[in-house]
């Protein structure tokens, strides 16, 4: 693989040109990621959830968030914001969320359930003067059934959804507490002559960005677009256990895994995200220190059903599985994947007992196809949508590239559709249907699958079609509804498991998917970053590290 040098703008960031001496003496973390932009800062980031990765969770804090203290153990939902949480037994549409006393955002103004009841209308209350339709599709489809929040007293909140959703402490995580008063002070600098209240939140909202204010371990410093973002330490950061001991994180847009590596060997950068996987050897010939884990991800294409699509039928579907070699794709990958079997693999208790078994099996494969009417000499033309880079992607064009052979040999003609990541994620919400997908019978959109929600049920629930939510081939079937209604209103935690295990196989059995790989998150940084923990998770917590 060529290695591209990083350009000359770039460079002369990464060299940290005019830099003061006092900043000389800073420990400085630099990062460089896969995304093409910075991901939004201003509180619900985009760029997928290397966003939440590196704007979300170091500047923010949710009312629930993930452990990632353990390099070994699941990463589960622990409290954040909210010291603890119960649904009303009488109600279950009803849940009250005991806030943490104390807390401050950077501006200095408190956290209360005032700011819950704010950032919740922020992205569900359309006459709220903070509505942001530009933070709606990274968070309203991750907490779908959210509908309002009511402030009980200062510390108490009320949260009510639209049926009873045993998800919602989960998928809380995604909602991140920006400031009231500092985007209030944004608001009061807009000039009166803009009179539309839309376009008063939206310019209060970029100005917010370029000065945000969360509650996080890490407070925005400097911040320009598609180049670079400072964060520096927040040295009253309300958890004492994760005050930084780093004075300031940069991050660097850098899509191109050559470019990253470049950096990396040349010591632009500490740590690169995604490194190119013909260099792993010499990366840690050089005494780089590579870290992965295996991640609830998935790598798929995700089938469009739609009735002009060759994935209508299950036979070409099943088909395409079969026709794949993972075990020669993780050896093109130097061994950085996991091959997928299905969302869950066995051994976790969401796998259940599928009948269709996900494997290489060349003649089966073939053998589907013929009977689904297609051959050699008639092969099936696909179009899938992909992009080059991205938050999870691990390296898209060569494992596509490696797919599209793969597939020659089971009578597919597959062409690529090849869009910016941005854009592709925002046409995963709008569906196969939806002019944006050009035309595409799948996209390849990778996908986080620690808990339900995400791993399945916005897949293939009826109720998560476009624009609801990520159900972007428009899979509907009755019986899976049922399952997911019934896992939904579980709240006790094994028996709504036994259900994710009836639903997972069924998903398998039905294979709205191809499954390729699960990620194991391959990062690589200097041997001066300490106190790395790489947990089981799409995040990782900068704010535990330290520099020598």
């Amino acid at each position: 693989m060529k290695i591209v040098k990083p350009s000359a703008i770039l460079l002369a960031c990464l060299l940290g040109a005019g830099m003061s001496a006092a900043q000389a003496q800073e420990k400085v973390l630099r990062i460089a990621m896969t995304a093409g932009d910075i991901p939004r800062t201003s509180g619900q980031p985009d760029q997928g959830y290397e966003g939440n990765r590196f704007t979300g969770i170091p500047m923010y804090d949710g009312l629930t968030q993930w452990d990632l203290s353990s390099a070994s153990k699941a990463s589960v939902v622990i409290p954040d914001l909210a010291l603890s949480w119960s649904v009303n037994d009488a109600d279950k549409t009803k849940w009250i969320f005991k806030l943490r006393p104390g807390v401050k955002f950077h501006d200095g103004s408190p956290f209360n359930a005032d700011a819950v009841v704010w950032n919740v209308n922020k992205v569900l209350d359309k006459e709220a003067p903070q509505f942001d339709p530009a933070q709606i599709g990274v968070t309203a489809s991750r907490m779908p059934t959210l509908r309002s929040a009511r402030k009980i007293d200062d510390l108490t909140v009320e949260l009510t959804t639209s049926e009873p959703d045993s998800f919602l402490p989960i998928n809380l995580t995604n909602l991140f507490m920006a400031s009231p008063t500092q985007w209030a002070k944004k608001l009061a600098a807009v000039p009166a002559s803009v009179a539309d209240k839309a376009e008063r939140s939206k310019q209060a909202w970029a100005a917010f960005a370029a000065d945000a204010s969360g509650t996080g371990p890490f407070k925005q410093a400097k911040f320009v677009p598609r180049e670079r973002l400072e964060m520096v330490k927040n040295p009253e950061y309300w958890d004492a256990r994760r005050r930084p001991k780093i004075d300031r994180v940069v991050l660097l847009p850098l899509p191109e895994a050559s470019a990253r590596t470049a950096a990396l060997m040349s010591g632009q950068v500490d740590w690169i995200e995604a490194p190119a996987p013909d260099s792993l050897d010499a990366i840690k010939g050089r005494g780089f220190k590579l870290y992965s884990n295996l991640q609830p991800h998935l790598w798929p294409w995700q089938f469009s059903l739609l009735p002009d699509s060759p994935f209508k039928d299950k036979k070409v579907r099943q088909a395409a599985n079969l026709c794949l070699n993972r075990t020669a794709m993780k050896e093109l990958l130097g061994g950085l994947m996991v091959e997928a079997t299905g969302i869950a693999e066995p051994g976790d208790p969401w796998r259940g007992n599928p009948t269709f078994q996900i494997k290489y099996d060349l003649p089966a494969a073939q053998k589907l196809m013929q009977e689904a009417g297609y051959s050699a000499a008639k092969p099936v033309h696909v179009k899938v949508q992909t992009s080059a880079s991205g938050s999870g992607q691990m390296q898209p064009l060569p494992m596509n590239e490696f797919i599209q052979q793969s597939l020659k040999d089971c009578y597919f003609d597959v062409q690529f559709d090849v869009v910016e990541w941005n854009t592709l994620f925002s046409s995963w919400r709008l569906g196969a249907k939806d002019p944006a997908a050009h035309g595409a019978h799948a996209t390849n959109v990778s996908a986080a699958t620690m808990d339900p929600f995400f791993a399945m049920v916005r897949f293939v629930s009826t109720k998560a079609q476009p624009p609801v939510s990520n159900n972007w081939g428009y899979y509907s079937n009755a019986e899976t509804d049922a399952i997911i209604e019934k896992a939904r209103t579980t709240f006790d935690d094994k028996q709504r498991d036994a259900l994710l295990a009836q639903l997972q196989a069924r998903i398998i059995d039905e294979a709205p998917f191809l499954f390729v790989a699960h990620d194991v998150g391959p990062r690589a940084m200097t041997a001066k970053v300490k106190g790395v923990v790489q947990p089981k998770s799409w995040f990782i917590d900068i704010a535990t590290m330290s520099l020598d």
